[in-house]
């Protein structure tokens, strides 16, 4: 019987390879868990969103937003809800951009504590019935860069238009 085999040399190379290959894909799987910490005050930034309070108040065309804790608020997402069920979610300073034609006026580093801001965004809100003001705040990375996060939906704030 003339049978032939892979060499006990060749197999062991192939398993070794076969290994390292899967504990390379496990260690990338289980690494896309796994996400730096995003820190406001020394704690994770979305441990903050419980704290943020804000005001806001939409009256004849006029946005107003007041900052009355202690957390300050770098940005909103501000969900647009149309009548008839539709709806549309737009950054803040975008949203105010589109209203003056251009360079946008929320303030630079967001709302601090105790700041408030006013604009009028009628022409971007015509057809709207209601808006959704949703926190976004600014946190470190360990590498010193900074990052938003956008708190959840139920930390906002409906106004009605």
């Amino acid at each position: 019987m003339k049978k032939r085999g892979v060499s006990p040399v060749i197999a062991t190379v192939l398993l070794v390879g076969i290994v390292i290959v899967l504990s390379t894909v496990v260690f990338f799987w289980f690494r896309s868990f796994i996400h730096e910490s995003n820190l406001k005050f020394g704690k994770d930034v979305s441990l903050s969103c419980p704290h943020v309070k804000f005001s806001a108040q939409y009256s004849d065309g006029e946005i107003q937003i007041s900052n009355t804790g202690d957390v300050p608020i770098y940005s909103f997402n501000v969900q647009i809800n149309q009548v008839g069920g539709a709806y549309s979610t737009k950054d803040i300073s975008v949203l105010v951009s589109n209203a003056v034609g251009g360079k946008s006026t929320w303030p630079q580093f967001g709302l601090i504590q105790g700041s408030a801001f006013s604009q009028n965004i009628q022409s971007q809100v015509s057809n709207a019935k209601s808006l959704v003001l949703v926190p976004i705040l600014r946190g470190a990375l360990k590498n010193g860069q900074q990052q938003s996060y956008t708190c959840e939906g139920k930390y906002g704030q409906t106004v009605s238009v």
